[in-house]
């Protein structure tokens, strides 16, 4: 007889589908409370085998944890960084030690508020970004026939399962709507190549449709290696120029300084994508970034006014107070 806890042939549990072996374990652990151990016991599969699974049904967003408690210090934080820059809604988020997962939470959280604000005949915009990737797990599956889905900004010449195309295709696919692309490049060669472009009937389209979407959810870079955009050649052989030019980071690919200012550089003249000005008027438009990396990049798009409602962490969260009151200090 094969020892207690070892995976073999003759088990019972070899004789389930997969996903059956993923349905059971996830019950005992997040809803009968019992150890991975146990669990390991009680279906005949080794610790490990459980402890992948679990790792894979966080990540995949098979398992949704709802935590209905307050969190005292993430509400403190909504609600002052709420009043600070007269945001609709903000959610505070607990950080996570690790980027990524910090990331992936937060993104989580915003795909959260998004699908409760979506309702069927709504347009829905997106940018691009690991955050946003991460918020698909947790819309509802559900179909809005009279909605569609749009990319507000051009794309890269690769893909890593973020891209504009691939995100929103994501989005489209979780409300089965149709969904329109901007099939171009972020950054043109030229201002007259852009306008150029412009002409396409087709990008024309895309574009009119970005601007009158309901909601929009979009996402920030800063101006280090951690951003995609910054490690691409194009904007990497620019980035002295956008510094001396006074970039803290891009929205949409449009690269603001501190007070939330479009930067003078030449490749915000060439960049195709909704504008951060044009982000006001959309009734619903939501930030997802956090990290305490991010803290100027955020900052300046909440001076600006672009988005009217923002998930983030409490570290970020922290310091947006921090730098606001900072200021205040210094103009008195």
């Amino acid at each position: 007889m094969p020892p207690k806890g070892t995976d073999t042939p003759t088990t019972a549990i070899e004789d389930m589908d997969a996903q059956q072996i993923r349905a059971r374990v996830a019950w005992l652990y997040f809803i009968g409370g019992l150890t991975q151990q146990e669990i390991a016991d009680q279906l005949g599969l080794t610790r490990l085998r459980v402890n992948k699974t679990l790792g894979q049904l966080r990540t995949d967003g098979s398992v949704v944890v709802d935590i209905r408690l307050p969190m005292a210090n993430c509400i403190e934080l909504e609600n002052k960084v709420k009043e600070k820059f007269g945001l609709e809604e903000v959610c505070v988020i607990p950080t996570l030690p690790d980027d990524p997962e910090n990331q992936r939470a937060v993104g989580d959280a915003a795909g959260g508020l998004l699908d409760r604000l979506l309702e069927d005949g709504m347009g829905l915009g997106v940018g691009w970004g690991k955050t946003l990737t991460a918020g698909l797990k947790r819309l509802t599956p559900r179909a809005l026939p009279n909605s569609w889905v749009t990319s507000v900004m051009g794309g890269l010449t690769r893909g890593s399962g973020s891209s504009t195309f691939e995100v929103a295709t994501g989005y489209a696919r979780a409300i089965s709507a149709e969904c329109w692309y901007l099939t171009a490049p972020l950054y043109l060669p030229s201002v007259e190549s852009r306008e150029a472009l412009l002409a396409h009937h087709g990008i024309r389209e895309t574009m009119r449709r970005a601007r009158s979407v309901d909601v929009a959810l979009v996402s920030c870079g800063d101006m280090t290696t951690r951003s995609l955009l910054v490690q691409t050649p194009t904007v990497s052989e620019t980035l002295e120029g956008l510094l001396a030019a006074g970039a803290v980071g891009d929205l949409l690919g449009v690269f603001l300084d501190a007070n939330g200012k479009p930067v003078d550089h030449p490749l915000n003249e060439r960049v195709l994508s909704l504008t951060p000005e044009q982000l006001t008027s959309v009734k619903h438009s939501i930030l997802a970034s956090g990290g305490w990396y991010k803290v100027d990049i955020i900052r300046a798009i909440l001076r600006g006014g672009y988005v009217k409602r923002l998930v983030t962490d409490e570290n970020c969260a922290a310091g947006l107070l921090r730098d606001e009151i900072q200021r205040h200090n210094k103009s008195q």
